[in-house]
């Protein structure tokens, strides 16, 4: 996979994971996230790109909890209509060559959701959006996307939430 595309799906998983604490209350938090990105050839953040990201945020989560293809698909394609989708060719700060789905300057928002939408077609067209997923530990929200071989992962952080339900199981099947 390019990096672009991985850096694109890292965007993906973080936009819809800020909602679990909020960490896109206002243009602060966007402005931060931008910068953590590596959003370019954007206009500057306004509000409206906050109030345009979160909508689009909670239809990227029902994105992962689809149970079958035909259900991403149903709202990739209505997010695709809607974008402002003008491919063409870019390379800077590092990442090689690879394609903007966006035009020169559009807005932040913009930007994030021909990004998101058309990595989210290519997935679905290669067969790897089963590869979206809503982790398993009962009071985590976050999603991932799994890569594993054999698309087997569970948990956003089998480091924290993995080892928290092992170890509960772990102390259920002591005490009996």
């Amino acid at each position: 996979m390019r990096t672009d595309r991985a850096r694109v799906q890292q965007v993906l998983v973080e936009l819809v994971n800020t909602a679990e604490a909020d960490q896109l209350r206002g243009l602060d938090d966007l402005t931060r996230l931008t910068q953590r990105w590596i959003v370019t050839e954007a206009a500057p953040p306004t509000e409206a790109d906050v109030v345009q990201l979160r909508r689009f945020r909670a239809r990227l989560r029902s994105l992962f909890a689809a149970e079958d293809q035909s259900g991403r698909i149903d709202v990739i394609n209505d997010v695709l209509a809607r974008a402002d989708i003008r491919p063409r060719l870019a390379e800077h700060d590092g990442l090689g060559l690879h394609i903007h789905w966006f035009p020169r300057h559009a807005s932040v928002a913009d930007h994030l959701i021909a990004d998101c939408a058309m990595e989210l077609a290519l997935m679905v067209q290669e067969g790897e959006d089963d590869r979206l997923k809503t982790c398993a530990a009962p009071n985590c929200m976050s999603v991932f996307i799994d890569r594993s071989k054999n698309r087997s992962r569970l948990y956003c952080d089998s480091q924290a939430c993995g080892n928290r339900l092992h170890a509960a199981a772990y102390r259920a099947r002591q005490a009996t």
